[in-house]
């Protein structure tokens, strides 16, 4: 437990100080090819109430179903400031809270859909996270997740393993993550995955009970 607390205090750390520079970074190296995925992803939601995990700067803002109540998460303090900036520039009502997607202060069966977009490469805890996660979703809700995984192909795997302790050291998330068997794990049925370009994937689940 002790481990996994350091392990957030340094993410926490490395998203405050990229939170001024972020977007244009994002903008850099994947241009306007995640928009797409972006808003797919935000088209696979089910219901009214809606949770976004690790909202960040506010990139999803834009893709919100009309007629939605979301509320948005990050644990960040300095990138919801900049969420902030952001649905107040566009007129986009969201609630934004201060939370640790490993730690949800909501209370059980609250939401209809979850979505996340490049969350878990950077959750110390993934499974921690999506068991969370899969609490506070009411029976029958969704989950829609868009995320950097391992590569299916054997060699490039092995590559990014053996690689992924560098990209950590320069601050970017990890690219040898099994998130759609962390999902299965947590609890989910996972009912659909995409390729979405590259080591992208867009994962469809539901809680079932």
């Amino acid at each position: 437990m002790e481990n996994n607390k350091n392990s957030t205090e340094m993410v926490k750390k490395r998203y405050a100080k990229a939170a001024s520079f972020y977007d244009l970074m994002e903008n850099f190296t994947t241009g306007s090819r995640e928009s797409k995925w972006r808003q797919l992803s935000w088209s696979k939601v089910e219901g009214c109430n809606i949770l976004e995990v690790g909202i960040g700067t506010g990139r999803n803002l834009p893709y919100y179903p009309a007629g939605v109540q979301v509320t948005g998460i990050d644990f960040s303090e300095n990138m919801l400031k900049r969420a902030t900036d952001k649905a107040r520039k566009q007129n986009i009502q969201v609630e934004l809270r201060l939370m640790d997607i490993q730690k949800l202060e909501f209370a059980d069966n609250t939401f209809d859909s979850v979505v996340g977009t490049f969350v878990f490469c950077t959750v110390p805890d993934p499974i921690l996270g999506l068991t969370e996660v899969r609490r506070v979703i009411k029976t029958g809700g969704k989950l829609v997740l868009l995320e950097h995984v391992i590569s299916d192909n054997h060699v490039l795997a092995w590559v990014m393993n053996l690689v992924n302790p560098v990209v950590l050291w320069v601050g970017a998330g990890n690219i040898n993550r099994h998130t759609v068997d962390n999902v299965a794990k947590s609890g989910f049925v996972i009912e659909n995955v995409t390729p979405a370009g590259g080591v992208d994937k867009l994962i469809e689940a539901r809680k079932q009970s």
